[in-house]
């Protein structure tokens, strides 16, 4: 409807990824289908996005909000009714610890700019052997978003996938996750304690504190066996 729906502070790269991420992860868009145009103004930091249907109940529940870059102070929180009617992730997926602590090697090694700057959040999709796609911005959050827009926008399948983030895993990355029914997350950093409670409850392993040969399980620990 030509109106702003949300400002995003974030690094000024794969904006495409970032806004139709974003979308997905606020439950505006399920899938490629519904997106009938985006434009991009790389000038202005601009993303239109037109899609089908009529979503006016849904985005005013989030127009025009300010989001930080760290989604700390002054951003948007996910409220418990966000989580009412998602469904619990399925999936039979499993990983080793060795697996674990290789792909945290590769995911450290795979951040040009943090290494430059150490200045930005990095995130990875990845199976259990290899990192399949690789998003860095100053947001832990809108770095997942960028992996979840560019799933979308190429078709690239999230079921049986792990995330990899640099940053703490609240509760809005799982409840992020948990909507591409993505069963296990890795963090180098401690999860919060909300974050812990909801992965529980949406089925989702939630693996942290991933520090060279040492890490903890938060959550649906069957999914992780031994080398």
């Amino acid at each position: 409807d030509n109106q702003e729906l949300v400002t995003l502070l974030c690094t000024p790269k794969d904006l495409k990824y970032l806004a139709i991420g974003f979308l997905s992860s606020e439950g505006l868009i399920q899938h490629k289908g519904e997106i009938k145009k985006i434009i991009l103004d790389d000038r202005r930091g601009v993303v239109r996005v037109e899609t089908e249907g009529d979503k006016g109940g849904a985005t005013e529940l989030i127009f025009k909000r300010l989001i930080t870059s760290g989604c700390g102070s002054g951003a948007a929180f996910y409220r418990a009714a966000d989580t009412i009617n998602q469904a619990k992730v399925e999936s039979e997926m499993k990983v080793s610890a060795g697996e674990v602590f290789a792909l945290a090697k590769e995911f450290q090694q795979s951040s040009q700019i943090y290494r430059a700057t150490h200045g930005v959040h990095s995130a990875a999709l990845c199976d259990t052997k290899d990192i399949l796609i690789f998003a860095e911005d100053i947001g832990r959050h809108n770095a997942v978003d960028k992996i979840f827009g560019r799933c979308i926008l190429e078709d690239i399948s999230t079921d049986d996938r792990m995330i990899i983030s640099s940053g703490r895993i609240s509760s809005d990355v799982v409840l992020k996750i948990a909507r591409r029914n993505i069963p296990i997350v890795i963090s180098k950093s401690t999860p919060t304690d909300l974050a812990v409670d909801l992965a529980a409850r949406l089925g989702v392993t939630l693996i942290g504190f991933v520090r060279g040969k040492k890490m903890n399980v938060y959550t649906e620990g069957w999914r992780v066996i031994g080398d």
